[in-house]
This record gives structure tokens, sequence and C-alpha cells, in this order.
């Protein structure tokens, strides 16, 4: 991956708009430290930059921009991706092409299927992986952009006071020549021949009013996500994985290790895998993913923090990750990803999306209906790119480190998403195999639950969901808590609804986060990008209806399930009262920036020259 950006339409002095691009990708350079290139135009009013972080084909010959010339105009692309199925695509499209550069990279392939069919949908549902993506048609002076199904690789777009298109991996790249700017929305593409941009991923788990009917093939899921780990695998640069101890990162490690010699184009398959944990000294991740990397014998490193640390770590993180939620979790993640950078790893897996598939948030106990279990399991899937998935992927990179995540891949998805979601919901009285009950994320512990050839032992595949900024050790939420009633005075939280009118913090912890947030990031359009609205142990704003409790309720722990969760005794969150600025109505419906919840649905109006995205069920 890398991070990217791009201006089109520019106006004024083309040697002056280049330096000002150069100033400006530099500040992406966190996202691809090992080369800068950038692409000007003959007529100097459309510029693409590039900050490479060397993974696939590390050659010069990788290198982006690709420019393909022609006699008609080049064609250019740069994109941040990894495209685990290019290979195959070269064979399928591009047999007998003479690839650009001759270059082996994922991402050389782009131009050259854009040649073959055009900015089409069959074109960008044709990749099977991860990417962000712009294309520059020099001849017509036409550009198409991109970003994959899920969001997984980050993008922003804006509109430049001359009426220019700007385009960028972070919006830190934007905020200051863009009169507004917003999230590209993911499985979206714009097309300026059109001038809308439309929806390209449309699977049949995302059509309003669609309830899956399918009964679970175990063996189906299982190999799904064995077939989603071993892509994950491909690298030119060394690869390791994060380890906390629970399901899902325990699932990916187990899988990787197992699968890692069939897997294409993996780095030195025949090296231990290493595998990475963090937490406050004492934390219960530490202790569980000790004793997971023991039994799948992998190379395994424990890192611990302190409260200070992870206090002091604030500022910097909040700039990277340019939000103020996640940050609870994002904190030790990017803290973890500095130790795992200064070890040479460039690669790194992650378990984020099974929650969110299989309803894995200790909430969902509480569903009301297996219709609206599974509403809710799409309302995460398709906000992913605001919050775990940006967590993700912002917080590693600020070491320059690239996260994968496999359960978010799109096969496994449509797989796991085809099943009737009643299979998926918590009971803990019924045990379906006579043996363990029906707890949260069931079918894909029961998918794995094989005793005669075991991916994990039982503790650990039926162990209980932590939430990461919870498993990291209860004293680290606790601490930062503590720290904001110290530092948030008393004068100031009095005075919290003139300095924040909109969307007012409900407790101090927000107020101190919100309040870096707005050093870094002080437009409308970047407040417009942060998600709003309550939750109660990571729930969406539209689950909490499900418990007359959860009304006007804001905690994100897990802790917060106190029936549900084994270390819930004694903890406390507060309530949110009505708020002046923002009514308590209004922050139960939410915001996601560019894309505002309007009576559940996406209402996706981008903030760029008014050009509007069909409405999608949320």
């Amino acid at each position: 991956m890398c991070g990217i950006l791009a201006a089109l339409g520019l106006t004024g002095d083309a040697e002056k708009n280049r330096r000002e691009l150069l100033k400006c990708s530099k500040l992406l350079r966190h996202r691809g430290p090992d080369a800068n290139s950038i692409y000007q135009s003959a007529a100097g009013d459309v510029f693409l930059a590039f900050e490479r972080l060397s993974i696939i084909d590390p050659s010069d010959c990788g290198r982006q921009p690709f420019v393909l010339q022609r006699p008609e105009g080049p064609l250019v692309w740069a994109l941040n991706s990894e495209i685990y199925n290019h290979t195959a695509l070269r064979e399928q499209y591009l047999s007998g092409v003479q690839i650009v550069k001759n270059s082996k990279s994922d991402s050389a392939i782009v131009g050259h299927l854009y040649e073959k069919l055009g900015d089409s949908d069959e074109l960008w549902n044709a990749l099977d992986g991860v990417f962000a993506c712009v294309v520059y048609n020099e001849a017509t002076g036409e550009f198409c952009v991109a970003r994959d199904p899920i969001g997984i690789c980050p993008l922003y777009w804006g509109r430049g006071s001359d009426g220019s298109f700007w385009f960028a991996s972070e919006m830190k790249a934007l905020q200051h020549k863009c009169v507004e700017f917003a999230i590209f929305p993911p499985g979206h593409c714009y097309r300026s021949r059109t001038g809308k941009i439309d929806r390209y991923y449309k699977p049949a788990w995302l059509e309003p009013g669609h309830l899956p009917t399918r009964a679970v093939d175990y063996g189906e899921l299982k190999q799904a996500f064995i077939d989603a780990v071993k892509k994950r695998l491909m690298s030119d640069a060394p690869l390791g994985m994060l380890l906390s101890g629970g399901l899902d990162s325990s699932l990916v490690a187990s899988v990787a290790v197992r699968h890692m010699k069939e897997a294409t184009n993996t780095y030195k398959p025949t090296q231990r895998l290493q595998t990475f944990s963090i937490g406050i000294q004492g934390s219960p991740d530490l202790a569980a993913g000790r004793k997971v990397a023991d039994l799948l014998g992998t190379d395994h490193h424990e890192f611990t923090f302190t409260v200070e640390e992870g206090i002091d770590a604030l500022y910097d993180l909040i700039w990277y990750i340019e939000s103020y939620e996640q940050v609870r979790a994002a904190v030790p993640m990017y803290l973890l990803a500095r130790k795992i950078k200064a070890l040479g790893l460039k690669v790194i897996m992650s378990g984020e999306g099974a929650d969110e598939i299989f309803g894995g948030y200790l909430y969902f106990h509480k569903a009301p209906n297996a219709a609206e279990f599974h509403r809710e399991t799409v309302r995460k899937i398709e906000r992913l790119h605001q919050w775990d998935v940006l967590r993700a992927n912002k917080a590693s990179f600020a070491a320059s480190l690239e996260p994968r995540v496999p359960f978010l891949d799109k096969h496994f998805l449509d797989v796991a998403m085809s099943f009737d979601p009643a299979e998926k919901m918590i009971d803990m009285q019924e045990k379906p195999d006579g043996v363990h009950p029906r707890m949260e994320k069931y079918i894909l512990r029961k998918a794995f639950d094989d005793a005669e050839n075991p991916y994990l032992p039982a503790n650990v595949l039926w162990r209980q969901k932590e939430q990461f900024s919870d498993g990291v050790g209860y004293d680290w939420v606790d601490g930062l808590k503590d720290y904001a009633a110290k530092v948030v005075t008393d004068e100031m939280w009095e005075a919290r609804h003139e300095r924040f009118p909109e969307y007012t913090p409900t407790t101090r912890e927000y107020y101190l986060l919100r309040s870096i947030f707005t050093e870094h990031y002080p437009s409308k359009s970047a407040l417009d990008t942060v998600p709003k609205g309550l939750s109660i142990a990571c729930s969406t704003p539209e689950a909490i209806a499900w418990d007359p409790e959860w009304a006007d309720t804001h905690e994100i722990s897990g802790r917060a399930m106190k029936s549900v969760h084994e270390a819930a005794d004694g903890f406390m969150f507060d309530k949110a009262t009505a708020i002046a600025g923002a009514s308590v109505q209004q922050l139960k419906g939410g915001h996601l920036g560019a894309q505002p919840l309007v009576n559940g649905k996406v209402n996706a109006r981008c903030l760029v020259n008014g050009y509007t995205v069909a409405q999608s069920e949320a």
C-alpha cells in the first residue's frame, strides 16, 4: 500500500502548483517512506503524486504513478492497493499485453484493464483485494476514481477554490487546499465523463430488505476463511500477525501458520510466523496472546505500555487517525505498530471485521429478532471505514506498516452474509451441538471446532469476546478517563456548549479528544468525516433502541454489558443528557460525515460539486 494524492483541473502557474502538490504529498509520507514520485500533465493542470511503501515488486518497476505512453496520449494511474488476484487477471484479460515497465506489481495491471474494459463496473468488480485508485486519460481529459468495497483503503475527495478536483489517502493532504472535502464512499466509482458517483459493488446482502435464508454450511465457511488468509500472505516484504489471544486474531494466526507454504508468493514461507501482542502489564490480551503463540509455535513478541505512555501518544495519534473515535483502541495499536516496524516488518495481519459479520459484540445478546440482527451487521459493515477499519489502517500506517484484514475478504463476506441470521443470534441457554452454548460468533467457532484436526484449543475457540481497548488492560480505559477528568476543568466543562455547539461532547474524555482533533483539523468538513451518535458497547446508534435501559447512553466499552461481560462488576458509565446544539435524538440518529443517516438510510450527499450518490439501505 501507499499514499496517493491527485489534483485535476488546476488553474494558475504549473510550477507553483507542482511545488504545492509535493508539500501536500509529503504529509502522507508515513504511508510510503520508500520512494515518492509525481506526474504532471502536458498542460500542467493535472498532477498525481505517490508515496510508496514497497511490498509487491519492490524494484523501480513497481514505482507509481504508472504512465502508459500511447500515440493518442498517456494513460496514467496511481493506487493504494493490494490486488490479490492480479496474476489471474493478467491471464484472463491481459494475455499477450506488454505490462507497463514489465512490472510484477499488482497495481500495474489496472491501467491495462481500463484500456480493455473502460471505467466500467466490470473493471472494479474484477479486482479481488483493496484499493483506492485514480486513473487519468490525458487523450480525453477524463478521469475516474474508485474505492474498494468495504473502504479498507482510505480515500477522501475535495474541491479547490478554482473548481479543481482533489483526491487523497488522508484528509490532512487536502484540508489546506480544498474549500470543502469529504469521505469518498466505499464500493463506489466517480466518472468525470458522467459527473456522477455510482455504486459498483452490489452484493445481495446489501440490498434493502434482503434477509438471507440459507442454512449454515460450516465446511464452506471454513474454506472461504482459509482462502482469505492465504491470499493475504502474498508479500515480497517481511510479514507478521497481531495476536490478542481472542478468537479472531487467533484464527487468523492459526490458519496462517498451517497454510503458509500453500500461499502464493509469500515472504520466506519456511520461517516461523512472527506474532505480536501489547497491553498494560498483566492485561488479559498479553496472557492470552502468549498462550496462543506457544500453542501455534510462532516467534512471539510481547510489549507493554503504561497509561502515561498512552496519554503521551494522544496528540500524535489523533493527527494520524484523523478521528476522535476509536482512540482507546488506536493508541495501543499505534504504539505496537512502531515496535513492529522497528523490527523490520512491513505487513501485518489482524482480525478486524469478524464481530461485525457475526454479531460478536456483546450488545448483540439483546438483538430483538433475526431480521434486526442482520440489519445491524449490515450497518456495522457499511460503516467500518469510519471505525475499526479506519483505526487499523491509519494507526498502523502511522509507522509505515500495512495492515491486512482477511475477515473482510469479498468472497468470505458473500459466504458469511448469505446464511440465515437466526443461526447467528445468541442464546446462552441453547446448545446446538449439545456441548457449547450459542454464544457470540457461534457459527464461526463451530466451523473450526474439529476435534481431530483442531486449529485452536477449546479454551481459545470458545473464549468470550473482549474488545481490544478493554483487552489491553482495563487500567488503560480507566486511566484515560481519570486523566480527562483532571485536565478538563470544571470551567471548561461548563462552557462546553459554547466551545462545541455542534455535537457537544457528553463526557470529559470526549471533550479532551475532540479538543485535540479540532486543533489538528479545525474545519467543518473535517468534523463531518467523524461518525456521530450514541453507542453501547460499540453498537450503532440504531441499536440503542433494543433495550430501554440503554436510552441516552454512550459507553463503548464491552463492560457496559453488565449482564453479559465476565469482568463488568463495578464498571460505571455516564448517561448522556440533553445536549445544547445537538439533541439526544440527533445523536441517536447518528451522522456519518458526508453520509448522514436519515430515517435509517444513508443519504450519501457528497460535498464535492454537488454530485450525489444514490441512497442505499443502512
